[in-house]
């Protein structure tokens, strides 16, 4: 019997949301609708430049959300990442611990540095721009796995955005190959435009031999696979893994499950804020797989957690509200 029904490897991230207009992207310089990796002197400019604005803070990364948000819904969950021994550090290890999710940060000592972060710009059509400043989650490593938990873990789920960094890649890497070895499915989420166009191959090491299940949207899969058609893109798919969802925004999302391709149609809704839709997306996927719904049901409560959660700000809802979800 697995102690976790999922447990996630993923950047630890500080999220800074701020509402800007397009014109105000321009005037910074940031490419709209995508994540960009920033030092930290850019980091310290832009915290500069919005300074003005209010921000709303809360702590994220993308695995983090997804693992957030299946413990809200009831599953139990571990989240392996890095933060600094600082205020922001000590400020997300607590919140994991208030959001009911097991990691290792109360088993290691946290070294001296800067927890990381990532500054998220919503435009008025609901699009969200992330410049993100890594920060001493760039140095996670395979130290930062808990192989054991892993190992009497359902599933384990690996975000995509480890992929630029060697350290993380390989801790995404050896995540896999423990799994695989303790039978306990596997699960990876493209994550992000840039991560498939500048890290596919990247992307390919981590995914190994193959996948259990993996998550992308309709650009992300028409970049892994050098196509605009998305039949195309599904048999691409096949290749990478044996059950996969392919987010489609406001036309829904196309599902395989291994023997059939499934159409599960969007909520019509009114989006004002797009950021952690995907990662919200994943976690109640990954909650109704483990608490033994359909791929089909496992869809349709995704899409609608999903399209819920558009309709606010910020990557998280109350817990009672996803709850009421169900």
């Amino acid at each position: 019997m697995a102690n976790y029904h999922i447990y996630g490897v993923g950047n630890a991230l500080v999220d800074i949301e701020y509402e800007v207009t397009t014109a105000r992207l321009q005037e910074l310089n940031i490419d709209k609708g995508l994540m960009t990796l920033i030092d930290e002197d850019r980091h310290h400019e832009l915290l500069e430049h919005l300074s003005s604005l209010e921000g709303n803070k809360g702590s994220g990364g993308s695995a983090a959300n997804t693992i957030i948000a299946a413990a809200q819904l009831g599953a139990d969950t571990f989240y392996s990442c890095k933060v600094a021994n600082d205020d922001t550090g000590t400020f997300y290890m607590q919140d994991l611990e208030r959001c009911g999710v097991s990691s290792n940060l109360n088993m290691t000592n946290r070294e001296d540095g800067v927890t990381g972060k990532c500054l998220v710009m919503i435009t008025p059509d609901a699009d969200r721009t992330m410049n993100t400043f890594l920060g001493i989650t760039s140095k996670i490593s395979t130290a930062e796995l808990d192989e054991a938990a892993l190992q009497q873990s359902e599933y384990v789920y690996i975000e995509g955005y480890l992929v630029p960094e060697p350290g993380a890649r390989a801790a995404a890497v050896r995540a896999r190959e423990v799994a695989t070895a303790a039978n306990v499915k596997t699960a990876l989420t493209l994550s992000d435009p840039n991560m498939v166009q500048f890290f596919k191959d990247g992307l390919m090491e981590i995914a190994g031999p193959g996948l259990d299940l993996c998550f992308c949207n309709e650009a992300e899969a028409k970049l892994m696979f050098d196509t605009d058609d998305l039949a195309g893109c599904v048999e691409g798919m096949k290749s990478l893994a044996k059950r996969f969802a392919i987010t489609l925004g406001a036309k829904g999302a196309l599902l395989y499950d291994g023997e059939n391709t499934l159409n599960i149609p969007a909520l019509k809704v009114e989006a004002i804020d797009t950021n952690g839709a995907g990662d919200m997306y994943a976690g109640s996927f990954l909650f109704a797989l483990t608490d033994g719904r359909s791929f089909e049901q496992a869809g349709e409560l995704a899409a609608r957690t999903a399209s819920t959660l558009v309709t606010r700000y910020g990557a998280r809802m109350p817990t009672a509200d996803l709850q009421a979800l169900l």
